[in-house]
């Protein structure tokens, strides 16, 4: 019996000994952020730091929204944009903030990454302005539809994205870009000379609209006026008429401004070699295949035709 009563005080004090030992080896209770702290305005109180760098890192990672004229929506995370949150340092100081603290979060933001995509943008959005065209459909003026441009803000847009990846609110962004409008359309095109080589008339339109029609006379058939879209690219008042190398003018001299002046009182000097538009002291050839390839008019309506284009007018000459 003494013994055994000896074998009882070894155990029992042997379990005392063990249990305060087991008591220090419990691990510890993990670290909960105070109540109401936030992270970049996101809501961390009461979360471990594991759990807190989990809310962060999630907020941070939802795609960035981007919108153009409410028809056009796409997403760009912020990886693909070359952020990422230091969340190290915000963790390290919402452990040992007090309650209802408000803790910043600072962003990496690689510019490169961040031009580059704006470099994409621009390529995808970016469209050249389309002034109005014109061309003639049976001896008539038709015009093209005229279109705005569109350029892309490549600094308004790096700055865009630069602000939405510091925060954490996800706001779609509008693309920041110009409409450029056109400066030509068919309402405010100009003048334009239609001449029908055939019926011998020379029609004057600003924009859609026919303003005048004239009598001409074009070229023999020897000496074609030539058919085809042409533009008036020199003007002349009382010009001087200088023979040109061809066999008809041989042996011929200058002419100087006056009454016989084969050129009248004006030329508008076209796109075609040698062609143009201009007076003569020949009226009588009006409305005949008279002259050498030029377009021949009474003077005093040359007068007028030059002071109502500019050079730039278009000339379509037409077979009709």
């Amino acid at each position: 019996m003494k013994k055994l009563a000896v074998l009882l005080l070894i155990v029992v004090g042997s379990l005392a000994a063990v249990a305060p030992a087991a008591a220090q080896e419990a691990p510890a209770a993990p670290l909960l952020i105070a109540e109401g702290v936030t992270i970049g305005g996101v809501a961390v109180g009461g979360l471990t730091l594991e759990q807190a760098r989990a809310a962060v890192q999630g907020a941070f990672d939802a795609p960035l929204a981007f919108t153009h004229k409410k028809k056009r929506k796409w997403k760009a995370t912020p990886a693909q944009l070359g952020a990422s949150p230091r969340i190290k340092a915000a963790l390290a100081q919402a452990a040992t903030a007090s309650s209802y603290a408000s803790v910043g979060l600072l962003a990496k933001i690689k510019g490169k990454k961040v031009r580059k995509y704006v470099k994409y943008l621009k390529s995808v959005f970016d469209r050249p302005v389309r002034n109005t065209r014109v061309r003639v459909v049976k001896s008539k003026p038709r015009f093209s539809k005229a279109r705005d441009g569109v350029e892309v803000d490549r600094l308004a847009m790096i700055k865009a994205i630069n602000a939405a990846l510091r925060g954490l609110e996800r706001e779609p962004l509008a693309l920041q870009a110009e409409l450029i409008a056109p400066s030509v359309t068919a309402k405010n095109f100009g003048p334009i000379v239609v001449i029908k080589r055939e019926t011998k008339q020379l029609h004057y339109y600003r924009g859609a609209k026919l303003v005048r029609k004239f009598g001409v006379a074009t070229g023999q058939a020897a000496y074609p006026t030539p058919i085809g879209s042409f533009s008036v690219v020199t003007k002349q008042k009382h010009p001087t008429w200088y023979p040109p190398n061809s066999d008809w003018a041989k042996g011929a001299k200058p002419v100087p401004p006056g009454p016989g002046n084969p050129l009248g009182t004006r030329w508008m000097g076209i796109s075609a070699p040698l062609i143009g538009i201009h007076g003569t002291p020949d009226a009588a050839s009006i409305g005949y295949s008279a002259s050498h390839g030029c377009v021949r008019m009474r003077v005093s309506e040359a007068e007028w035709l030059f002071d109502n284009l500019d050079v730039g007018t278009p000339i379509f000459i037409t077979r009709q």
